[in-house]
């Protein structure tokens, strides 16, 4: 995995849940606190989901097939869209049939010194690890918000453990407020209702990664400041007069396909063609460095069937669009 992977915050985020996940476990064996036994599996998928991230990481490195002769980047994204199952499915729906069976059965937390005090190192871990995370998003956000950063970054984990020790960061103080109402009401009734909360936020965070890691399954095109830079890279010789029409897809979050059907001037002749397609490429690379698979068609620019609009299909088409937003 690269470094725009952001293994750092993976590994960070990994030893800090792996350390929590005991230290809760062992705080619900000796008070009975059910939000501390949903904080525990919480802090065990996120774990497991860490280790998901890493596992994809490596898989995507490997080398082109004949059977896959684009590669295996996208199995970066596979991988993302199985920490939202494994977070839905293990961290909230265990929190929300926890939480639902502590408010239909209540009971007393007893050594309430165990989880007061498990919870306020499980936040200090936490805090540490979001950092961590946030700077190294930060090396890739530039001047975008969180939530642009989060919507439209191409490599997942980031995103993925921003959430996640986001989520945790919450879970953890919700938690803590179930088991402090507990104690001070002496109703158990608080810690189930601590523990539906963090269900239901567990479940909110799942459904958000489901939905952006699925549009990166689906295939997102190249950024609006890359296609112009591309555009721009295509037409900077003289045999290039324009773009009839473009599409990029990202074969992976390092990784950029690129095709387009290009104007050429009608009295060029083969070689100068060639070559003009040749240095094409080589501004494209030098322009947008993912950009390694590149298909440049040339073609007579037609005003005709410029008047046609976009059409996809047109040959030759009008032209070009930019992508639409995500």
């Amino acid at each position: 995995m690269s470094a725009s992977g952001g293994t750092k915050a993976i590994v960070a985020a990994l030893l800090a849940n792996l350390s929590i996940a005991v230290a809760k476990f062992v705080a619900f064996l000796f008070s009975g606190s059910s939000s501390m036994l949903a904080e525990s599996v919480h802090s065990l998928a996120d774990s497991g989901n860490q280790g998901l991230l890493l596992l994809g990481g490596k898989r995507a490195q490997r080398a082109a097939t004949p059977q896959h002769p684009f590669g295996y980047g996208r199995e970066r994204y596979i991988y993302a869209f199985l920490v939202s199952i494994v977070l839905f499915s293990v961290g909230g729906m265990f929190a929300l049939y926890e939480g639902y069976e502590k408010i239909k059965h209540p009971h007393e937390i007893e050594h309430w010194y165990w989880p007061v005090g498990v919870l306020v190192f499980a936040i200090i871990a936490e805090t540490f690890s979001f950092r961590t995370a946030i700077q190294e998003s930060n090396v890739l956000r530039g001047k975008k918000s969180w939530k642009e950063f989060v919507r439209h970054a191409k490599a997942p984990e980031l995103p993925v453990v921003l959430l996640e020790d986001l989520g945790a960061l919450v879970g953890l103080i919700l938690a803590l407020g179930g088991v402090g109402m507990a104690l001070l009401t002496g109703d158990g009734v608080w810690d189930g209702i601590g523990t539906l909360c963090i269900g239901v936020l567990l479940i909110v965070i799942a459904l958000v990664l489901a939905v952006e890691t699925k549009s990166l399954l689906l295939g997102e095109a190249a950024g609006t400041e890359a296609v112009q830079q591309i555009e721009a890279a295509i037409v900077a010789g003289d045999t290039v007069t324009g773009v009839i029409h473009m599409r990029t897809l990202h074969l992976g979050p390092e990784e950029l396909l690129v095709a387009a059907k290009i104007a050429v001037r009608h009295d060029g002749t083969a070689t100068e063609v060639a070559s003009a397609i040749d240095a094409a490429e080589a501004r494209i690379r030098e322009a947008v460095p993912i950009a390694r698979v590149i298909y440049l068609e040339p073609d007579i620019y037609s005003e005709s069937e410029a008047t046609k609009g976009p059409d996809r299909e047109a040959t030759p088409g009008g032209p070009s669009t930019p992508p639409a937003a995500h």
